[in-house]
């Protein structure tokens, strides 16, 4: 019978590469694409920088062997930071669909050039929008709404593995 290293390490890598890959591929669509995210996507950003380096933390600790009770721990509150990310996609999405209301100070980021001469090629590359509308569906689901779908994946991953007993 695998002990219980072996049945956590595969559960918190699959999240860690899960977050990994969602994060990067906001920064992508925000470098390469173009689109420029508003006040609530840059939120829903944060438990992915601050659960990630927890979860490498609990990784390394259970591929060491070391600090098992630890590293248990740092999966169960990385798994609560991504419990927060699901509530951050959940309350983006509703905004986008019109469900309740979003802040009243949320648009477009734009970020700043100091070359006057590169200001209008930014200008008509960058895809800005507001909280409300979604700047892009992929199968009926926005930006924050796929963000609540691996949001909710990771932390029901690793509340998994940190909470069982072997």
């Amino acid at each position: 019978m695998a002990d219980s290293t072996s049945r956590r390490l595969p559960l918190a890598v699959l999240s860690f590469g899960l977050g990994l890959a969602a994060i990067l591929g906001a920064w992508g669509f925000q470098i390469f694409g173009g689109y420029s995210p508003c006040k609530l996507c840059l939120e829903q950003r944060i438990p992915y920088y601050l659960g990630l380096p927890v979860l490498l933390v609990a990784i390394l600790l259970l591929a060491a062997r070391k600090s098992t009770g630890l590293a248990r721990a740092l999966l169960v509150l990385a798994g609560v930071i991504f419990l927060v990310g699901l509530g951050l996609g959940i309350y983006h999405a509703g905004v986008e669909w019109k469900l309740w209301l979003g802040p009243a100070d949320c648009g477009g980021g734009l970020t700043t050039t100091s070359n006057a001469g590169d200001l209008l090629a930014q200008v008509n590359k960058t895809k800005v929008v507001s909280c409300t509308d979604a700047a892009l569906r992929v199968l009926g689901l926005s930006f924050a709404g796929w963000n609540a779908v691996v949001s909710a994946v990771i932390a029901a991953l690793l509340l998994r593995a940190g909470l069982r007993r072997v």
